[in-house]
Order: C-alpha cells, then sequence, then structure tokens
C-alpha cells in the first residue's frame, strides 16, 4: 500500500513523507520537476493526471495527496479559475457519480487548467469503491475553498470526517506567511487542522497548553542573523541548468561593505558564483552610518509584499518577471525619524532558487534541476514541507512537537 500524490510537483509533499519513512507514488509532469524529484530520491510516474488511468492505483492507495495546478485561481495569475468555478464545480458533482463529462465542459472554460481542481474527484471515486483512501490530503490557493466544501459534502456521504479551511504556513514554522485552502479527511479519526506551533508573538506555556514560538524569520532560516537554529546559510551558485546571472551589475561589492558594517552575524555555507567564494547572502540590518536594512520584496507590482529579515517572507510568487522576487534595501533612519541615510542604497538584488527553497522550508541542499526559471516554478508551486509534515502527521502515525522536527535542518 503506498500514498498517492497527484500533481506531485518537486516534492512538497514527498519529502516529509520521505522522512517519515512513508512510501509515496507521485504523478507529475513537469519534466524538470520529474528530474528534481528523481534527484530527490522521490518514486515517481510522468503523466498528465487527466489522462492516466485510475484502476492500476485501485486496491494499492491507503492516503491520497493533491495540489491541484493553481496558475488559473492564483492571485499571481489571471485567475480565470475563479470565472470556470461553475464549470469546475459541475465536474466534480459528475464525477463523484461516475458521470465524466470533462471534455464537454473543458471546452466551455476560459482556462484550460480550471478542470485540473476537479481531477481529484476522478481518482477518489474509483478508490471509493474498493473502500480506499484511509486519509486524504489537498491543498491550493484560498479562492479554492469553496470547492474544498464541495468535495467535503461528497466525501461525507461517503463515510469521511472531513475539515476545510484555510491556514498560514508561518503557524507551523515555515519563514513565509503563505495561505492556503486545505482539505483534511479520514475514515478512522476526526478530521481537524493540526495545532499551530508558532504565532506572531511567542506565547508562553501555560495550564491551556505548551504554548507557540515566534514565527520563523527570513534571518533565522537562511542563517544570517544571531540564531540557535541550526539551519545553515543557502547559496546562490551557478548550476549546470545555466540561467541569467543573479546578481545585478556592481551589487557584489555593495552587498560586501553592507555586510561588513551589520550588526547581524552570518553562519557561512560557502558557495561560488563565477569561481568566486562567497558566503551568506544579503547582509542583515546595519548600524552606524548605514542606515540602510535588507527586506524581500515580493514581486515588481506597485502593491508588492515588502518584508524586513526579521520578519517571515510574503508568499512567493514566481512564473514570470512580474513575480521576481528581489531584496532591497529599506532606511532604517528614516524608520526613527533620524532623516534619510548618507550612504547610497544598495542595489536590489535578486532571490537565489536556494534562498527561495529555504524559505519554503526545503533543505538547504534540496536537488533542484534545471535552469534558475525552472528551479523557481517548481518552488513557487510546491507546498511547504513543514506545514506538509504537520498536516500529514497524524494520518501516517507520527507526532510532531514544535521542538522535535525540523525538516531544513
Amino acid at each position: 500500500m503506498s500514498v498517492l500524490d497527484l500533481f506531485a510537483g518537486a516534492g512538497g509533499w514527498s519529502h516529509p513523507l520521505k522522512v517519515f519513512g512513508i512510501r509515496e507514488v507521485g504523478l507529475e509532469w513537469d519534466e524538470w520537476a520529474c528530474q528534481t524529484r528523481a534527484a530527490a530520491g522521490q518514486l515517481t510516474i510522468r503523466t498528465n493526471v487527466a489522462l492516466y488511468p485510475t484502476w492500476p492505483l485501485v486496491g494499492r492507495t491507503s492516503g491520497f495527496l493533491a495540489s491541484p495546478p493553481c496558475q488559473a485561481w492564483s492571485m499571481a495569475g489571471r485567475r480565470l479559475g475563479l470565472v470556470d468555478q461553475p464549470l469546475v464545480h459541475q465536474a466534480v458533482a459528475d464525477l463523484a457519480a461516475g458521470r465524466d463529462t470533462r471534455a464537454g465542459l473543458l471546452a466551455a472554460c476560459h482556462d484550460d487548467r480550471s478542470l485540473l481542481a476537479a481531477e481529484p474527484m476522478r481518482y477518489l471515486h474509483a478508490l471509493n469503491a474498493v473502500g480506499q483512501p484511509e486519509w486524504i490530503a489537498m491543498e491550493e490557493v484560498p479562492d479554492v475553498l469553496p470547492l474544498w466544501r464541495q468535495y467535503a459534502v461528497i466525501l461525507r456521504s461517503w463515510g469521511f470526517s472531513v475539515w476545510t479551511g484555510i491556514l498560514n504556513a508561518a503557524d507551523y514554522g515555515v519563514p513565509q506567511t503563505r495561505r492556503r485552502a486545505i482539505l483534511l479527511a479520514s475514515r478512522v479519526r476526526t478530521a481537524e487542522p493540526p495545532a499551530p506551533t508558532h504565532a506572531p508573538v511567542a506565547e508562553p506555556e501555560s495550564l491551556f497548553g505548551p504554548g507557540r514560538e515566534r514565527w520563523v524569520s527570513m534571518a533565522e532560516a537562511l542563517g544570517w542573523g544571531a540564531t540557535d537554529r541550526p539551519t545553515p546559510t543557502v547559496c546562490a551558485g551557478g548550476g549546470p541548468g545555466g540561467g541569467p546571472e543573479p546578481w545585478p551589475s556592481g551589487a557584489r561589492r555593495t552587498l560586501a561593505d553592507a555586510r561588513d558594517r551589520g550588526r547581524w552575524k552570518h553562519h557561512p555555507a560557502p558557495g561560488r558564483i563565477d569561481g568566486r567564494t562567497r558566503s551568506g547572502g544579503p547582509a542583515g540590518r546595519t548600524t552606524g552610518g548605514s542606515g540602510w536594512s535588507w527586506s524581500l520584496r515580493s514581486n515588481n507590482q506597485a502593491n508588492a509584499t515588502i518584508r524586513t529579515i526579521d520578519e517571515p517572507a510574503g508568499t512567493l510568487f514566481f512564473g514570470h518577471r512580474a513575480n521576481e522576487c528581489v531584496w532591497v534595501a529599506e532606511p532604517t533612519a528614516a524608520e526613527s525619524g533620524a532623516g534619510a541615510p548618507s550612504d547610497p542604497a544598495p542595489e536590489a538584488i535578486r532571490i537565489t532558487a536556494a534562498e527561495a527553497g529555504a524559505l519554503q522550508s526545503f533543505p538547504a541542499d534540496y536537488p533542484w534541476q534545471g535552469n534558475k526559471g525552472q528551479q523557481f516554478a517548481q518552488i513557487g508551486n510546491a507546498v511547504p514541507p513543514r506545514l506538509a509534515a504537520h498536516l500529514l502527521a497524524p494520518h501516517v502515525g507520527v507526532t510532531l512537537t514544535r521542538d522535535d522536527f525540523t525538516l531544513a535542518a
């Protein structure tokens, strides 16, 4: 018996399952995500999920995972999935009754990816005929929550306990305030969300519970701050996939100057860029004459989320240039009312794939494959492994606490 992972991507669900020692089979179409999965030792069938037959999986599936592609629904895209939502709801209802009306509904969709959110029901209907799976976990962008609620009604009629809702990855130790619509279902236990382990402000232990740690900051996750967390600094590197140079002209020198003046101490994991060794990343808050601190800007748009390195990142979006994340310098003196800094601001620096992966809670040495753009696409589409671990633990017999499990260690 195995866990089935639809739209498995680069391994956001798979990595914690591997850590837990649970057998999993992923279905995935993207070539580079499949290569990343292979390099990470994850079993994968490269296939189109919408075309793969269900019969080989019947009688062999104990757990079920699905994270359909979110581009049609995401705030970072055109969101035509919202226009197509009635068609997707119709597809789910039809598939739950054993009627395959996908071809006609797909022809009416504004985005041909919208209907992929109905695919899990095709598999679940086939598996339910033999009383499988035992448990289900699905994840998507928040706007898909009404669809998950439709799934919940159907699954309850099949004997499942079901919970649906919105969870924030930062509440589970992910250094990113990534909000996602979650569906959890089980035939053998009450479905409920895992207890949060982190909060915006640390909460002490009390008679009512173990308390919660403060949200994990970008500086902690990347090893750029004075922290006792074991996570090493991740570094850029050209890699065999090639891709554009991640550092704007002149940024190396500016970065080095700011780092030397900064009060954040690095825990370096040396990397190579163009034959030069560099450790760490953008420096932390600077003091003295500098007056600049590093922040992460989530995209190039006017309303982009900007977070300082002592906060979690905002939701990481990738896929086109408008969603490029960059490290930018913010004036600390101006924030304190002391006026503008006298030194010029360091240039913006594009985030590296390794940094983005760490902010998604992947290990620093995760074997991303492809060029930089292909790696960014995999990272942006992935379930944060640390969030996935907390969602999966009750169903696979693993107990996690805020202190005994760090996937990125």
